[in-house]
């Protein structure tokens, strides 16, 4: 028997979705609904028109409703922008007696003075996630309740980000009628959908090339390393097209997914493209190795952000799974081979696991995002509507 339908929202900043699924017995996820619209309002994965934002929400949705035939209560929403951030906490606590064994309430008093860190008034903390304990200078250590040590400390990926901010993408999906269950980051989600245990044991970073942001998560030394969201995204290869080239943007977009190729040394055609006039425009021609010097250069950008976080944190070296990209910017061609050739490691295109259905939802990576909040849902069993309300089974669900 099949669970209770889960519906999962995503407001981007190109598309608003909302997916609808349910767990077989076997496990796969079933995606029953899905619902999409070209988004307005939003940018960088932040609320900017509250009006047009509310009306692709409730486009959506209806559309997911329709074709699930599920009359939707309430959703999991996945959030992105590049407000969210990631640092780490660490706690400790001295054991008493000294060499006494260590009990749950001791891992308990550790974890919560972890997650005891001072943000400024205008930021919240969304998931608090445990990456190793250590027992004495002992590291690495996965559980130590039983074990015998004078003093105990814990690790701990802190990802907060600007509380209006979230609270209004929230407050757009509830405006439409229905009750957030929970939210999460969007980079963990995607991870959630495409990674195997293999991938995460063996150390991999995921990257979610997005509309309007970036969201990236880094797997090393059995847990989650590091996370965030950077505010750059396709959109930004799109309007650096149209603002070089001169050409209208819709031209441009169409001209990057179409022609374009991720870097310029790539063999095209020595004839030039032909841009069609419109209202306003009368047209022009543009050489395609242009075109792909632009994407190669904000691309390659973007992953030189994120390469400088890794090499920041020590972690260039242990991706032994290499690179996972997800999101619609995955489709660009050449974007694999590209970026391995930057990063410096395997790279491989992520798509959702274990899930069948649609065929939309279960091929493409830009689903990612929303498949693993569908995910997400159908393993949490406690609801908590409150905005702040992200647990620590994250760690479990997300970290291992």
């Amino acid at each position: 028997m099949a669970s209770e339908p889960v519906v999962a929202l995503e407001i981007g900043t190109a598309r608003v979705r909302a997916l609808v699924g349910e767990e077989r017995e076997d496990g796969y996820l079933m995606i029953t609904g899905v619902g999409e619209c070209a988004a307005r309002g939003v940018r960088k994965g932040e609320i900017t028109d509250f009006d047009n934002a509310l009306a692709c929400v409730d486009t959506a949705l209806k559309a997911a409703e329709k074709q699930s035939q599920v009359s939707i209560q309430e959703v999991y929403v996945a959030l992105s922008g590049s407000h969210i951030q990631g640092s780490i906490s660490r706690g400790t606590t001295p054991l008493i007696p000294a060499d006494s064994e260590i009990t749950q309430a001791d891992i308990d008093t550790v974890l919560e003075s972890a997650r005891a860190v001072s943000l400024p008034p205008e930021r919240m903390v969304m998931h608090s996630i445990h990456q190793q304990f250590f027992v004495d200078d002992q590291e690495g250590v996965i559980n130590p309740e039983g074990m015998v040590g004078a003093k105990l400390s814990v690790s701990m990926l802190i990802l907060h980000g600007v509380r209006n901010r979230i609270l209004n993408v929230l407050k757009v999906a509830k405006s439409a009628g229905v009750e957030v269950a929970e939210s999460a980051f969007g980079g963990l989600s995607s991870a959630l959908a495409v990674l195997t245990p293999e991938q995460k044991e063996s150390g991999c970073v995921v990257i979610d090339l997005g509309a309007g942001t970036t969201d990236f998560v880094v797997y090393a030394n059995r847990c989650i390393a590091i996370a965030g969201s950077l505010g750059v995204g396709g959109d930004h290869i799109t309007n650096d097209l149209a603002m070089v080239l001169k050409i209208p943007s819709r031209a441009a977009e169409k001209l990057k997914m179409d022609l374009g190729v991720c870097s310029p040394e790539e063999p095209v055609p020595e004839k030039p493209v032909t841009i069609q006039p419109v209202s306003g425009f009368a047209g022009r021609t543009v050489r395609l190795h242009d075109v792909n010097a632009i994407i190669h250069a904000r691309l390659e950008e973007t992953l030189q952000l994120i390469l400088a976080e890794l090499e920041r944190h020590k972690l260039q070296d242990v991706m032994g799974a290499g690179v996972i990209l997800t999101g619609g910017g995955a489709h660009l061609k050449n974007a694999s081979a590209f970026t391995a050739a930057i990063m410096n490691m395997p790279c491989s295109i992520g798509r959702p696991r274990n899930v069948s259905g649609i065929a939309t939802a279960t091929e493409g990576p830009e689903y990612a995002n929303t498949v693993g909040m569908l995910r997400y849902g159908l393993r949490n069993g406690v609801r908590d509507v409150r905005p702040s309300g992200f647990r620590d089974i994250l760690g479990k669900l997300f970290g291992r």
